[in-house]
């Protein structure tokens, strides 16, 4: 067995290109740089004490070292050395994986997904992130189990002999498995409260704007401005995990609702995903998402695929037809001051400003301004008999203000709707009045 230390071990780093489609290789887009330092970065928010960093490229992960015999030989050797205490991954191991090259090293292994779990567990502030971050630990830990038992595994068998390791790992296995199920049990209570805050939000016809973008990029800065909130802004990664929400007033009498969410990285494990489905929630019954982006990122591009593509996960974004309007932050620190780029028909698509200096929030607020004054549409809508699917659906949505039948059966409906429900609904050309 090895000693398992507690914060601030000397941590050794070890990232691997890989030319195998499929794979991080590393190129392409993001340079392989960028990503050396996003993981320097990712380990320092974690509390380590980095003493080197291993770079190496394969063509394919190797099944048993992942780094291959070689090379995890050479690794041995450094953490000898230079005396690490940990050993860092910046990728996904398998619990096999993980297993030989601590019996090879001799100190911990950890992969991505725990480095970023083991990060989230120190930002969750709120009872849900709480929940979450532990939900998503014990499910990652329920796969290694073996791992930390394996003195077991060396008692000769025999007669008084025989070793409690097959009986202790069920035992884990068991009250990991009935933790797993609490925490899941509870998760859905807050879920089902937040489900009705959402509700109430939508009666009220406050339109909700939430805030994406990859992790530090300046969404909680950009929040605090807008809110004049005191919500926790840093210069790190996942500065901000559990989601605030504040009321924004507006010129004009108009409201929205803006909502702060984590940030994503590249490579987010799809447990993490999974286990914060209830916090995204928000992100994707929003109105609008505003895409923060650091304007000053040679890698700005690569990071809004990112994005992007955890969003198109959870169902939400530009891939489910959820509005987006992108803002690019930081422009103090590039060529293009603050300003607004529109499209052919005069529409904002893209807002230039500096959150930390405050320029430029007046084209923010004036696009918003501009988005729900024209989404915002009031009329009535006519349903023959057999209709009565979408009737429920528009019932479904809070968008039905009063209701009346004529003489033929037909339902006619007083409806205040938004531009997406108008458009998911097919009821654009049914609509019986002018645009509110």
């Amino acid at each position: 067995m090895f000693d398992r230390p507690g914060d601030g071990e000397l941590a050794l780093l070890v990232h691997v290109g890989f030319r195998k489609a499929g794979f991080c290789s590393g190129h392409g887009s993001t340079g392989f740089g960028d990503i050396q330092q996003e993981f320097r970065e990712l380990c320092e928010s974690a509390g380590t004490r980095i003493v080197g960093m291993v770079v190496s490229s394969r063509y394919a992960p190797d099944p048993r070292y992942f780094t291959g015999k070689g090379k995890a030989g050479e690794i041995a050797l450094k953490v000898q050395s230079s005396r690490a205490e940990l050993v860092i991954f910046n990728h996904v191991l398998s619990p096999v994986q993980e297993r030989n090259l601590e019996k090879l090293f001799r100190c911990r292994v950890l992969g991505r997904t725990g480095l970023i779990l083991d990060i989230f567990a120190r930002r969750a502030r709120s009872f849900e992130g709480k929940l979450q971050v532990e939900l998503a630990q014990l499910r990652h830990l329920s796969t290694r189990l073996v791992r930390g038992w394996t003195h077991l595994e060396r008692q000769k068998g025999g007669i008084g002999l025989r070793g409690p390791g097959e009986s202790q790992l069920e035992t884990d296995r068991r009250l990991i498995g009935g933790r797993i199920k609490k925490l899941a049990s509870r998760l859905e209570k807050v879920r089902t409260q937040r489900e009705q805050g959402r509700r109430s939000r939508q009666k009220t016809e406050v339109p909700v704007v939430a805030l994406v973008g990859y992790t530090n990029t300046g969404k909680s800065t950009l929040f605090n401005q807008m809110t004049s909130s005191g919500v926790y802004a840093a210069d790190q990664l996942f500065a901000t995990l559990d989601p605030m929400l504040r009321r924004v007033d507006l010129q004009g009498g108009s409201h929205i609702i803006l909502a702060d969410t984590v940030g994503f990285i590249r490579d987010l494990p799809h447990e993490l995903v999974s286990a914060f489905r209830s916090t995204l929630a928000e992100t994707r019954d929003a109105d609008l998402l505003l895409h923060v982006v650091d304007a000053s990122r040679e890698d700005r591009d690569d990071c809004i695929e990112q994005v992007e593509a955890v969003l198109a996960e959870i169902g939400a974004g530009k891939a489910a037809g959820q509005p987006v309007l992108m803002v690019y932050n930081k422009a103090d620190l590039t060529h293009h001051g603050p300003g607004v780029d529109r499209d052919e028909q005069g529409r904002p698509v893209r807002i230039w400003l500096s959150a930390y200096h405050s320029d430029g929030l007046e084209h923010l607020c004036a696009a918003l301004i501009g988005i729900f004054r024209r989404q915002k549409h009031h009329g009535w809508i006519k349903l023959a008999p057999e209709e009565s699917a979408l009737r429920a659906e528009l019932y479904q949505r809070n968008v039905v203000q009063n209701e009346t039948y004529d003489e033929q059966g037909c339902t006619i409906l007083e409806i205040s709707i938004h531009d997406r429900d108008l458009d998911s609904t097919g009821l654009m050309e049914r609509l019986q009045t002018a645009t509110a």
